[in-house]
């Protein structure tokens, strides 16, 4: 199966644009100035050196267009699609100085976004026959919060708060500066919009219960709770809200967690650590 996303260009050329500058400097690709014809054509292939998914295409692309416009960028395969060694992900038709000028930004973009997919769809899978869904967090790389979570949606995942501003989440932090369970849930109810969720994040059953019986939130952040306590937080709510459970979570331990019956598993880590995907570029004429 197939998780088709989309991100618009106006998204992706930030970044891309930002990691050529970063990359050629002031000066540009001296080597290719020093050895090559600039405008020698030249074809490359992207192949895949490990199985996974693919993802970040549409931003290997923009490496070479914002280059030359006249480069050519034909895709094999599209992101979303379960990919294997050897497999030909796509071919970049141009001149020497796009090509290999644009190479280590578009290899870059896509074996870091390849990874976030892969280890994505591999916890989707984890949990296949459960209800529960898969989310990344707000535990992004400063500057790529919008490729690294379209890499989650290409994985099959979800994204949990893309901002502060989606939705008001209630987190320990603000319990203790604020007072209580209670009060923080009436003063959240006061400010929020009639279609802004409320999420309060608990650490026991304690918590919860007290939450429910304040008039309780729109989801639960239950955090770092173990099975039998996730068992018992989901038929406290009853269905009466989202329950999400966070903290921990690894390959492993998704497929028992969701079968708790929570709804949501929230993975910071699928962003933050994730392992890059082997992919190369071999020129091919």
């Amino acid at each position: 199966m197939t998780f088709q996303t989309f991100l618009p260009d106006l998204l992706w050329e930030p970044v891309v644009r930002g990691a050529l500058v970063e990359d050629l400097g002031t000066g540009g690709d001296v080597t290719t100035q020093a050895l090559l014809d600039p405008e020698q054509p030249l074809q490359a292939v992207f192949r895949a050196r490990q199985n996974g998914v693919l993802a970040g295409l549409q931003g290997a692309q923009l490496a070479f267009s914002l280059l030359d416009r006249r480069s050519a960028f034909i895709s094999h395969r599209q992101d979303g699609d379960r990919i294997g060694t050897g497999d030909v992900l796509a071919v970049i038709d141009g001149s020497a100085s796009t090509v290999l000028a644009g190479e280590r930004t578009a290899l870059n973009l896509l074996s870091h976004l390849s990874g976030i997919a892969t280890a994505t769809r591999a916890i989707v899978d984890a949990v296949h026959g459960t209800k529960a869904r898969i989310c990344c967090t707000r535990k992004t790389l400063p500057g790529l919060k919008a490729v690294q979570k379209y890499a989650v949606r290409a994985g099959g995942g979800a994204s949990h708060r893309y901002r502060l501003d989606d939705a008001i989440l209630i987190k320990d932090n603000h319990l203790a500066l604020f007072g209580g369970v209670s009060a923080a849930l009436k003063a959240a109810r006061q400010r929020a919009g009639h279609l802004m969720k409320i999420e309060l994040e608990v650490d026991t059953l304690d918590q919860l219960e007290e939450a429910l019986a304040a008039g309780g939130a729109d989801a639960y952040l239950l955090d770092n709770m173990g099975v039998e306590t996730l068992r018992r937080a989901v038929k406290l709510i009853g269905g009466r809200a989202i329950a999400e459970a966070s903290g921990g979570i690894t390959p492993e331990t998704a497929r028992p967690i969701a079968e708790t019956g929570v709804d949501v598993l929230s993975l910071g880590w699928l962003t933050h650590t994730v392992k890059a995907l082997d992919i190369g570029l071999d020129i091919s004429g």
